[in-house]
């Protein structure tokens, strides 16, 4: 029975000496190399960026942008944002 307890606790002790060494050895190196590489910032930008969508405006005063304006004018249909047909939208307000 001693012997049995002996090794119950010699398991134990070893169980958590290599818990241990587990936490505190560094990355390996497939795990280090599964690291992304750092963002810039026009990708930040670019992920920030507003998306639009069509939603039914058609006017400029209904636009906050002249980068909105332009999607609407290029994506969505029945906008009256270019009076002069140059594809330029809201040119006295926005895109000046």
């Amino acid at each position: 029975m001693k012997k049995l307890l002996a090794l119950v606790i010699v398991c134990a002790l070893g169980w958590q000496f290599h818990l241990k060494l587990r936490r505190e050895s560094p990355l390996p190196p497939a795990a280090a190399a599964s690291v992304p590489p750092p963002v810039t910032v026009a990708e930040l930008v670019a992920e920030n960026r507003e998306t639009f969508t069509c939603d039914g405006r058609k006017y400029c005063a209904q636009m906050k942008s002249c980068e909105e304006a332009t999607y609407f004018l290029n994506h969505c249909p029945g906008t009256k944002m270019d009076g002069d047909h140059d594809g330029i939208p809201c040119e006295s307000q926005w895109c000046q």
